[in-house]
């Protein structure tokens, strides 16, 4: 997979929220991406409504993607509740849906979840007061456990990998700042923060928050890229996609 000088080139986008009316309409772009990229990753929101009819129009343009695709289901792919569907539909051999499973490519592990809301830092919600706010925070809760379990494996079953961890919700403040503040707690939460930093994640890569920023980093340095498909158009890539080699 690494080119000649070593590396290995990343391709990440979020938030494309593919239409039924679409057809055709990505084919240059996912070849594109093939022709510069070793992988890509496709941080969420890959339908626009959540419907099944959506991911068969993106599956019919990812014929045009000849590298491997790592994914993550973002909010809209949940809306109608046929998010298995969509990663039914999606799923293949060259295209590979994560949610809590992990997957290494070379020297590099991928670990991937959606993530949920919450808030960052000293303003995350806690586990208190009525049955449904308990809810709202154990849903984070569950998604940080998961992404904890998918770096754990690649840990346990493959020595030396350099991890990169694939989201739709941000585990940072820094990459949601652009959107209002009052709608902070549902961009992202920091639960999602600590096992990045605790196995030693060297990039994160998450989408969701639309007017927020591209580039953050972790308490420990580690970058963390919101490559939402809108961040990247408003940065100015007339192609829109962020690349990163390892």
């Amino acid at each position: 997979m690494p080119a000649q000088d070593g590396k290995t080139r990343i391709a990440a986008v979020g938030d494309i929220h593919i239409q039924e009316t679409d057809h055709n309409k990505w084919t240059e772009y996912f070849k594109e991406i093939s022709r510069q990229a070793d992988i890509l990753l496709l941080c969420g929101d890959l339908t626009n409504t959540g419907d099944e009819a959506e991911a068969q129009v993106l599956k019919e343009e990812l014929k045009a993607c000849t590298i491997p695709v790592l994914a993550v289901l973002g909010n809209h792919d949940h809306e109608k509740g046929r998010h298995k569907l969509i990663r039914q539909a999606l799923q293949s051999e060259t295209v590979h849906i994560l949610d809590g499973e992990a997957i290494a490519i070379g020297n590099i592990g991928f670990a991937g979840v959606k993530g949920f809301g919450g808030g960052f830092d000293n303003y995350m919600l806690s586990m208190f007061g009525e049955t449904a706010m308990k809810a709202f925070v154990q849903e984070a809760v569950n998604e940080a456990l998961l992404l904890d379990r998918a770096l754990a494996r690649l840990d346990q079953q493959h020595e030396g990998l350099k991890k990169i961890a694939i989201l739709h919700y941000s585990p940072i403040q820094d990459t949601v700042k652009g959107e209002p503040e009052q709608i902070f707690p549902f961009l992202g939460s920091s639960r999602l923060a600590d096992p990045l930093i605790r196995r030693q994640v060297i990039a994160t890569f998450h989408g969701h928050a639309h007017a927020g920023t591209l580039e953050g980093a972790l308490s420990n340095g580690a970058k963390v890229y919101n490559v939402a498909k809108p961040i990247l158009i408003k940065a100015g890539y007339t192609m829109p996609f962020f690349l990163y080699e390892v």
